[in-house]
């Protein structure tokens, strides 16, 4: 019985041995392209069809859609919970860390928010975006220098930027009218 059992064995990799690539110009083995010529399950041909390294779609792009459209409509709760279920999803997604940080701002839990701002920071850079968003959680906080200082940066960066402008005024018109209850 062991003797059958290595014999298989041993024609099991001859044949496999075999089966290796035919056309390995230099050394890889690209099993996502198809040859020219080559057929789909279905009997179609692989040309016009896209192979995975064309995909232009990322598993966060539905959560961020999601969570973008439960942010303009100012459920920051649910807006917190999609950019969280995107930055799961896709960990490398800065627009996700933004999305996160700005939502965890809304709801003033500045604690995972600067988390938030780190990572995006990280993984975006010094855009006028994040400088802007950090800028209006700072001013959510009161810090109205700290505010002040990342407005002028984003606006350095943008300075047609209308969102920005609106935040410099909203930041003026904060230190002009302070309110106590």
């Amino acid at each position: 019985m062991t003797k059958r059992l290595a014999v298989a064995t041993s024609l099991l990799l001859i044949l496999l041995a075999g089966c290796q690539t035919k056309d390995i110009a230099d050394g890889v083995v690209r099993t996502n392209e198809p040859a020219k010529g080559d057929y789909t399950a279905f009997g179609d041909a692989f040309d016009g069809l896209k192979t995975i390294s064309d995909v232009d779609y990322y598993a966060s792009d539905q959560a961020v859609t999601e969570a973008k459209t439960q942010f303009r409509s100012e459920n920051y709760g649910n807006a917190g919970a999609l950019f969280y279920k995107a930055t799961r999803l896709a960990p490398n997604d800065g627009v996700a860390w933004l999305g996160l940080a700005a939502s965890c701002d809304r709801i003033r839990r500045f604690d995972l928010s600067d988390m938030a701002y780190s990572r995006a920071y990280r993984l975006l850079g010094a855009t006028p975006e994040y400088y802007n968003n950090l800028g209006y959680s700072y001013l959510l906080r009161g810090k109205l220098q700290q505010a002040r200082t990342n407005f002028l940066k984003a606006y350095e960066l943008a300075p047609n930027d209308p969102t920005v402008a609106n935040n410099l005024k909203l930041l003026s018109s904060s230190v002009r009218n302070i309110e106590r209850s």
